[in-house]
């Protein structure tokens, strides 16, 4: 056992992040979200919503303050209504990021997000169903 750490991360994903360096990528992906066919390693948690994962995460893993954006997130269509979800990103990512790198989420399409989902170091697969609840972290500096 050690100190500090939040109960809900598995010993397999705090791995993942101390061996991740300056400007990898970890991707928190919905129930919905084609995990297997895209990652490279993927953890499985199908247990949990990501919400209450990215709180757990954020207390850990500072995020890129080099680029304008190290938070991005899938596009909804535009007959879609903004998903709730990401407000309560917005107020986790305010809360906990020590480095002041999160300002505004970056936004992907359904497709490139995939292509970029291919170069995440790790991709953690949750049972979360909110739509569009897909979220990658781009790792920075302690």
């Amino acid at each position: 056992m050690l100190r500090n750490i939040p109960k809900v991360l598995p010993p397999e994903l705090v791995k993942c992040m101390m061996e991740m360096g300056h400007s990898d990528v970890l991707i928190l992906a919905d129930a919905n979200f084609p995990g297997t066919a895209h990652a490279k390693r993927m953890i499985r948690m199908d247990g949990i919503r990501i919400p209450e994962l990215l709180e757990a995460v954020l207390k850990l893993y500072p995020l890129d303050n080099f680029i304008p954006n190290p938070v991005r997130l899938m596009r909804n269509l535009p007959t879609e209504p903004v998903p709730e979800i990401w407000e309560t990103y917005r107020e986790l990512l305010k809360k906990y990021d020590k480095d002041d790198a999160f300002h505004e989420f970056d936004f992907i399409e359904r497709l490139p997000f995939y292509e970029d989902a291919e170069k995440a170091y790790v991709i953690v697969q949750t049972g979360d169903e909110s739509r569009y609840a897909n979220i990658i972290l781009q790792k920075g500096i302690c």
